[in-house]
Parts: structure tokens; C-alpha cells; sequence
């Protein structure tokens, strides 16, 4: 069976350094610092004190009351990026086959927000005081659903829960979903909402993230040799897949095409990556095998990037053991240096950036990188963002529980 083509047609995003895709990206390649001290709540007593919040958000703006008291955070942005997406996509949903268009949405932790208001009016006044809208407004599959009914898409419409790796599951699946036939368009992402206090408690719990407190604007540094952990962030990202005779028909703008996935699995420890990166390896590995390229062919690598000790120490290893010599003269950034590690909607934002990239011929910097660590010895695109021909990008996604995604996206040629 020959594979069908797969096109990129239209993306939108709400995050730390941009409420729009433009204003993302823009952010990205001046280097924007997404991080700060939070706002959403009191953070006293709290050993961790700042994280990547979405910026100037109005909620009142995008929805109506109603609206906002059914929806969580994590929903609303899911929301936002879509509207986004399809409307930059162009596609004449009149005149659409909404059976053959569908939706795969992730989150990795779903309505926490959503969570922790309704258990504290259990705890503070009881069971008969809870909203009848928690539950389906904490789950983390009700995105997808959401999307699908704001558009009426009646193709193939699932959740997806893996940690760090939800969007980029999401999106791989998808891609499968085209290739095959069981769709012509599928709207794909992944948002989160987490910057919440028994999210960022839950984290400190873990010692995963950064205690930077004294200058968190500094506190999310890839592979920096001072890097002391992850800093929380927030937001979403959508990505319209089309097939591409479907695409060329309509007279679609193309960004890039969508070219493999490998994923795999660590079977190694909750939270630790496994020895050697051997799961991010053969994810890289299988990515491009299915992409039909070979190794020396990957220009540009959007990490995993934590700015954990050992993830970034692993995933350089990773990359360097897999690509040979290669691997100096591959870019690469983490752009959660900007954007603080998006958890579930990570996967998502990360290959909009790759897709980005692929279209413009720009590599986003890493920032705050400012001490090399003798152990990430690659070129990590320090502090600013270069110009460079990028015909294929990777985007890399490892989540806790060692599952492990990666995207492969190509230059499109007709």
C-alpha cells in the first residue's frame, strides 16, 4: 500500500512568548524570555516561586461566562490555537466533508485547575457543593472533543495522555491517520494548564524543577552547565494535517510536509531516561528511516531540552551517538529555554517551531546558555537566533513513564 502524502496547512498557538502563532514565533527568534515570577496564584511557602505563565490572558475575550465556567484553562487554550489553525489554514468548511475531517488533542495532566477548585469546595462545603461540569471539564480527552464539536469534525476524534510525549503522539497519530486513508484533514496538538499549586508543588516534590528564585529569568538554561532543573509552562499548540492532493486541490498554502515518526519506549524507570538514551535513540532512528532520509540528512534538532541535569546530559549522548560526526553539523535548540517546558502541549509547540524553521530557513536560539557543560558538547544555537537552509528537522519528545516521540518534517516540494 503506498502511503499517502501529508501536508502542513495551518497552525495556531497561545504561549509564554506569544498569544498567537506570529507573535510565537517572532518571540522565538528574538529571543524573548517567557519566564517570570507567577501571578495565577500565591506562591508563599513554595520552594519554587516562577514559572513560563501565558501572558495578558482575558479569557473574557475568546469566551462568554458560561463558557468560562465549563471550561478549563487548559481547554480554553485548546480552543484558542484551534480557532487559530483553521482559520489560517483557509480551509471552506461549507463546502468540506466533515466526516473526513478529524481531531487527536492531548494533555498530559487534562484540568487541574478544574481539580483542585472543586476539591477544595468539597473539603471547605461539601459534596452536594460540587459543579455538575467537573468532571467533564477535567478530563483530559474533553479538548478533542471540544474542537470537534466547535467545527462539527466527525473523522477520527481521541484524546492523548503520555507526559511530555502527549502532543507529539497526537500529532504522529494523526499523520497515521491521513497516510492511510481514514481521514483527508486532521486538526492535532496539545495544550496544558498546570501552573497550579499542586502541580508546581507536585513537581518541587520531585526536585525536577528549578529553584532559581533569585533570578528566574535565568532558571530555564539548557544545557548550561549551572542548568538545576525544569521551569513549569503553560499554553497550546494546533496543527491542521492535510492530505496533499486534498491540499493542492483547494489551492492551500503549504508550510512543510510532514515526513515520519518513530516512537518508542524506554521500559526503564518512571522518570528517569533510559541508560544511553537508547529509547530517544531508536525514536530519532525510526523517525527518519520512516521519513525516507538518511541520518546526514536531518538539519536541525528541536530538543527535548529540559534544562534537567541528566535529560539534557542523556539526550546530547543520544544524539551524538546516533548521528556519528554528523552530529557537528547539526543544529540544534531547546526552545524551552523561552517557553519553560509546556508538558503535554510541549510536543505540539515544539514541532510548530520545527515547521517554522523548515518554512523560513531560521534556527530559534537557545537562550541563557552561558557556561558549556563538558558533557552537551553539540552546537545548542547559544543565545541567538541563526539563519540557516533547513530542508529537514527533527522534533524530539520524551515524557515520564519513558515514552518517547519523534516528528520528522521536510521542506515541501511539489
Amino acid at each position: 500500500m503506498q502511503r499517502r502524502r501529508v501536508v502542513i496547512t495551518g497552525f495556531g498557538a497561545i504561549t509564554p512568548v506569544g498569544n498567537t502563532a506570529e507573535k510565537f514565533w517572532n518571540g522565538l527568534l528574538s529571543g524573548q524570555n517567557g519566564v517570570d515570577f507567577i501571578t495565577i496564584f500565591d506562591t508563599e511557602g513554595f520552594t519554587t516561586r516562577f514559572a513560563a505563565e501565558v501572558k495578558n490572558y482575558q479569557p473574557e475575550i475568546h469566551f462568554d461566562t458560561k463558557e468560562i465556567r465549563k471550561l478549563d484553562r487548559f481547554t480554553q487554550f485548546a480552543l484558542i490555537a484551534a480557532r487559530e489553525a483553521v482559520l489560517h489554514s483557509g480551509l471552506d468548511l461549507e463546502n468540506e466533508d466533515r466526516d473526513r475531517i478529524g481531531v487527536i488533542f492531548g494533555s498530559g495532566i487534562g484540568g487541574m485547575t478544574t481539580f483542585e477548585d472543586e476539591h477544595r469546595k468539597l473539603v471547605e462545603k461539601g459534596p452536594k457543593r460540587i459543579s455538575p461540569y467537573f468532571i467533564p471539564a477535567m478530563i483530559s480527552d474533553i479538548a478533542a472533543g471540544y474542537i470537534s464539536m466547535e467545527f462539527n469534525f466527525r473523522g477520527p476524534n481521541f484524546g492523548t495522555t503520555s507526559a511530555c510525549a502527549t502532543s507529539g503522539h497526537s500529532i504522529g497519530s494523526g499523520f497515521r491517520t491521513i497516510q492511510y486513508g481514514d481521514a483527508d484533514v486532521m486538526v492535532v496538538g496539545g495544550s496544558e494548564a498546570s501552573v497550579t499549586p499542586m502541580g508546581v508543588a507536585g513537581f518541587n516534590a520531585l526536585k525536577a524543577l528549578s529553584t532559581r528564585n533569585e533570578n528566574p529569568q535565568k532558571a530555564s538554561r539548557p544545557f548550561d552547565l549551572e542548568r538545576d532543573g525544569f521551569v513549569m509552562g503553560e499554553g497550546g499548540a494546533v496543527l491542521v494535517l492535510e492530505e496533499y492532493e486534498h491540499a493542492k486541490a483547494r489551492g492551500a498554502k503549504i508550510y512543510a510536509e510532514m515526513a515520519g515518526i518513530g516512537f518508542t519506549a524506554d521500559a526503564y524507570h518512571i522518570t528517569q531516561p533510559a541508560p544511553g538514551g537508547r529509547g530517544a535513540i531508536k525514536a530519532m532512528e525510526l523517525a527518519v528511516k520512516d521519513a525516507g532520509f538518511a541520518l546526514t540528512d536531518v538539519d536541525y534538532i528541536n530538543a527535548h531540552g529540559t534544562s534537567t541535569p541528566f535529560n539534557d546530559k542523556n539526550e546530547s549522548a543520544a544524539i551524538r551517538t546516533l548521528f556519528g560526526d554528523h552530529a557537528n553539523n547539526l543544529a540544534i535548540s531547546s526552545t524551552k529555554s523561552m517557553t519553560g517546558h509546556n508538558l503535554g502541549a510541549a510536543g505540539a509547540i515544539e514541532m510548530l517551531v520545527c515547521t517554522l524553521a523548515v518554512h523560513h530557513n531560521k534556527i530559534p536560539p537557545t537562550i541563557n546558555y552561558e557556561f558549556p557543560d563538558p558533557e552537551c558538547d553539540l552546537n545548542y544555537t547559544p543565545n541567538k537566533m541563526v539563519e540557516k537552509k533547513v530542508h529537514v528537522a527533527i522534533s524530539n519528545s520524551f515524557g515520564f513513564g519513558g515514552h518517547n516521540t519523534c516528528l520528522c518534517v521536510k521542506k515541501f516540494e511539489s
